[in-house]
């Protein structure tokens, strides 16, 4: 029986970092994956969809050349092209972290894990042989999968869930989403761009609905240029797979109406991956579908930890990694800091890309937290003007001494600038040390702190 300080059950990008944050703190670290390293993020989530994002801005893009000069004519599109570019991307990736394993003299073992006991963890590989390992210490890192509801249930062929759909070559003429959070928004813009005709089903009233609603708006008004159907505010959504073709029905203003497609994304959120892994031997706790951990990650069990989309929201790569490593260090005696989840920003990379981190409007309203509003639009900016990337705004909403509260970015490199204001909500800054931090000129990034400024009436260039 081969033996662990820290045994690590799943290598997404939550597993394999707390391997690696464990070795480096002296700890003898193994993770068992069933899969690739890089768990869904890497190998059919995060990575591969950015990819394909990719492409899909590229078209966009290719028909403002004109504007800059540049005289170009669009042939063809091969979304084949793009998905396969995307799987490359993903196994090159894969590689990386499997040599990130052996620089950290991580131990990888290919199988399914089941725990046991509170220090041990059963194998089992492809062929079935089974092998035991004890672990002073585990970590669970299995992530989440799709959920389904009465009348919203996946079925692989014509009915698919973001997993099926990221590995799809021969694109669809017709899609209908149901679902318009940051799996189903993204996947509508690739998608359109490579002329699938797509129609977003959403309970909420706009898109986007965990984020600031003018962010939400703002993405509905492009998604209305490039012409796609949206039906917001709706209820009652059903999908039935005919056989040649899938039926959607849905409850708009009070009429049921049905619409047919010739494939369907359902997305309408995610899951623990809790059964089937040993979690009821050891008396683990779960509760809506989530293994229920303390600040530092330990489970009802101390000695067993959970980090990821297992262990609850916010389900974002970058947050299980984080997680990954407070849990580690603890394991090594460390006593690190806990997560403030109010300081984890949430990304989606549709064009426009939409970034924020903290608090929304309408959760301030509901509080009753007192805030002021700094808003700056990038037809303003100078950068955005010369580089023909107009679209969106920076938001940011004050407290009332001087701390930012919540801030919401919609443009196209959202998601690149949202980190000056992480980092300066995660350093508890105020106002003045914005306002004292020198910008470069012309940025984008310069109207990161003009829209302080403007919170408090002192824009200089707006």
């Amino acid at each position: 029986m081969k033996k662990y300080d820290v045994v690590v059950l799943g290598a997404g990008p939550g597993g394999y970092v707390a391997a690696i944050r464990a070795s480096q703190c002296g700890k003898k670290a193994a993770v068992i994956e069933m899969d690739k390293l890089g768990g869904v993020c890497l190998n059919r989530g995060c990575i591969p969809t950015k990819a394909v994002l990719k492409s899909a801005h590229s078209v966009h893009e290719v028909s403002s050349f004109k504007d800059l000069g540049i005289n170009v004519e669009l042939k063809g599109l091969d979304g084949s092209q793009a998905v396969k570019r995307a799987k490359s991307i993903s196994d090159r990736i894969s590689k990386g972290v499997g040599f990130l394993m052996k620089k950290n003299k991580i131990d990888v073992i290919q199988g399914f894990g089941t725990i046991t006991g509170k220090n041990t963890i059963e194998v089992k590989d492809a062929k079935g042989a089974v092998q035991v390992v004890e672990a002073t210490n585990i970590i669970v890192a299995t992530g989440a999968h799709y959920k389904t509801f009465p009348g919203l249930e996946h079925d692989g062929k014509r009915l698919i869930g973001a997993w099926e759909a990221i590995k799809m070559e021969s694109l669809p003429k017709s899609i209908g989403i149901i679902g318009a959070g940051a799996i189903g928004v993204e996947f509508a813009y690739f998608w359109n761009a490579f002329g699938v005709d797509v129609h977003i089903f959403e309970l909420m009233p706009h898109l986007l609905p965990i984020e600031d609603e003018e962010s939400s708006i703002e993405v509905e008004k492009a998604y209305k240029k490039y012409g796609i159907k949206m039906s917001l505010g709706v209820e009652k959504v059903s999908a039935k797979n005919n056989g040649s073709d899938i039926t959607i029905t849905a409850v708009e203003k009070g009429q049921t109406k049905e619409y047919k497609f010739e494939m369907g994304l359902i997305a309408v959120g995610m899951t623990g991956n809790v059964d089937k892994i040993g979690l009821e031997k050891v008396g683990i706790k779960v509760e809506k579908g989530f293994i229920q951990v303390n600040d530092q990650y330990q489970t009802s069990v101390p000695n067993i930890y959970a980090i990821g989309d297992v262990s609850g929201p916010p389900l974002l790569a970058h947050a299980a990694s984080h997680e990954g490593v407070i849990a580690a260090e603890h394991i090594a005696g460390m006593k690190p800091h806990p997560l403030d989840k109010m300081n984890i920003a949430g990304c989606t990379y549709c064009q426009p890309q939409v970034a924020s981190v903290g608090y929304t409007e309408r959760a301030l309203k509901e509080k009753g937290i007192e805030y002021k509003v700094g808003k700056l639009p990038f037809v303003a900016n100078g950068k955005a003007v010369a580089s023909n990337e107009k679209e969106g705004h920076i938001k940011v909403l004050m407290g009332k001494y001087g701390e930012l509260l919540g801030a919401h970015i919609v443009g196209v490199h959202a998601t690149e600038l949202i980190h000056e204001y992480v980092l300066f909500k995660q350093m508890e800054g105020i106002d003045e040390e914005i306002y004292a931090t020198v910008h470069p000129h012309p940025t984008l990034g310069e109207f990161l702190a003009e829209a302080v400024m403007n919170a408090n009436g002192r824009s200089l260039n707006f």
